[in-house]
């Protein structure tokens, strides 16, 4: 597939062998609440009598819908693009356009329909280097006093921060307008540990990524924005309900880039681990996850462990994502992609590696405009083994096992 300034290098990959551990959520106790008696309520009058033949008849239970699909790869990965310069972030728009970032140039580039591809914009101000440079994209509907936006999270020169920029124009000619800051302030690690992944909730508020940027004590102190899961506004101000009174939803990360919400709306973040484990969590609100104290699971009642964990060379997940009840992470050191099951029904997580050692470094996934994976390798990092034609997007379908 074609641009001009796309980038095509070769040699081999090596797959690793893959194991999990998978760890067991422990409930909190009940709390038990004594009770004094209260004096007795007076007894009620009855009310007349309402007419049989008015009276609503009893609503019928509607029983709770039955989770959706469990879900796994059923063919092998079709490639949509190539000459991907160290992609990052993959956003599929309403109207059929699709949006990658590219960290090291801050391009947001266009994926046409025939997988060749155009510069749609390129993000001012990327201070690009190690890990940092533009890194996630989300996108917002218009809601009539504003129009369509496209929110993009990049390193600057002093700062990590997250944008927006007015999208106008249909696939094949998408453009976007001058950025506009959102969130400020967020701190920048010098080669590593930005984060960066974004993504709007259920709920329609804008949770933000954040690593620890090389100061680990600042994950556990929630005035502060490092090794954070933030939540904040379309407009960036501290979302209502917050547990601390700022932008901070959950504390004690090193360095979440994958963040996605299954059919039950509970939410799940993927999470680089240091030299031991990388994690899978399930986050709530106020939640502590551990870091730096403990790093996995640790059975400290004063930390919330992974549901699932992983030595780092069979995983460093970057992107996450939920389709049907399946989550599907994405492993950069690891080189493969992660199924994990069920995400809502209950009972034990199974975790299955697919396509270990075939593509590289895999950074992001998301689900496809027909319910298929769509996945994003990350070869031209400079931390892979590019091939020619690298980086790739993919599309892999999917069905229930067997």
């Amino acid at each position: 597939m074609t641009r001009t300034h796309a980038g095509h290098r070769s040699a081999g990959r090596a797959g690793r062998a893959a194991s999990v551990a998978l760890i067991a959520v422990v409930l909190p106790l009940a709390l038990l609440v004594a009770c004094t008696a209260a004096p007795p309520l007076p007894t009620p009058t009855p009310l007349p009598s309402s007419d049989p033949a008015t009276d609503s008849p009893t609503p019928t239970p509607v029983p709770p819908a039955p989770p959706p699909a469990v879900l796994q790869p059923a063919g092998a990965p079709e490639p949509i693009a190539s000459g991907l310069e160290a992609p990052w972030s993959i956003a599929l728009l309403p109207n059929g356009g699709v949006l990658v970032s590219e960290r090291d140039s801050g391009d947001i580039v266009e994926v046409l329909a025939d997988g060749s591809l155009r510069v749609a914009a390129t993000v001012p101000g990327v201070a690009a280097g190690g890990e940092g440079g533009l890194l996630g994209l989300a996108f917002l509907a218009g809601d009539g006093e504003r129009g369509d936006q496209v929110y993009a999270y990049h390193t600057a020169a002093s700062d990590n921060r997250v944008v927006r920029m007015p999208l106008s124009g249909a696939p094949g000619a998408l453009a976007l307008g001058a950025p506009e800051p959102v969130l400020t302030g967020i701190p920048r690690g010098g080669a590593n540990h930005n984060g960066g992944r974004i993504a709007f909730g259920p709920d329609g508020l804008l949770y933000v990524t954040s690593g620890d940027a090389g100061n680990r004590d600042a994950a556990q102190d929630p005035a502060s924005l490092s090794g954070k899961i933030l939540r904040v506004t379309a407009d960036g101000a501290a979302a209502p309900g917050n547990p601390f009174g700022n932008a901070v939803w959950s504390l004690g990360h090193r360095n979440p880039q994958g963040i996605a919400w299954d059919a039950r709306g509970d939410m799940w973040a993927a999470e680089f681990g240091q030299n031991t484990f990388d994690e899978l969590n399930r986050i709530s609100r106020g939640g502590n996850y551990g870091w730096p104290i403990v790093e996995g699971a640790a059975g400290d009642p004063r930390f919330i462990d992974p549901v699932a964990q992983w030595s780092t060379s069979e995983s460093s997940p970057s992107g996450l994502a939920v389709i049907g009840d399946t989550l599907f992470l994405a492993a950069l050191r690891g080189e493969r992609v992660w199924s994990v099951a069920p995400a809502t029904a209950g009972g034990a997580l199974t975790a299955t590696p697919w396509f270990a050692g075939e593509l590289g470094r895999i950074r992001d996934v998301t689900v496809g405009p027909d319910g298929s994976l769509w996945l994003l390798s990350n070869n031209t990092d400079g931390r892979g083994s590019p091939g020619e034609g690298d980086d790739r997007l993919y599309r892999v379908p999917l069905a229930p096992p067997g």
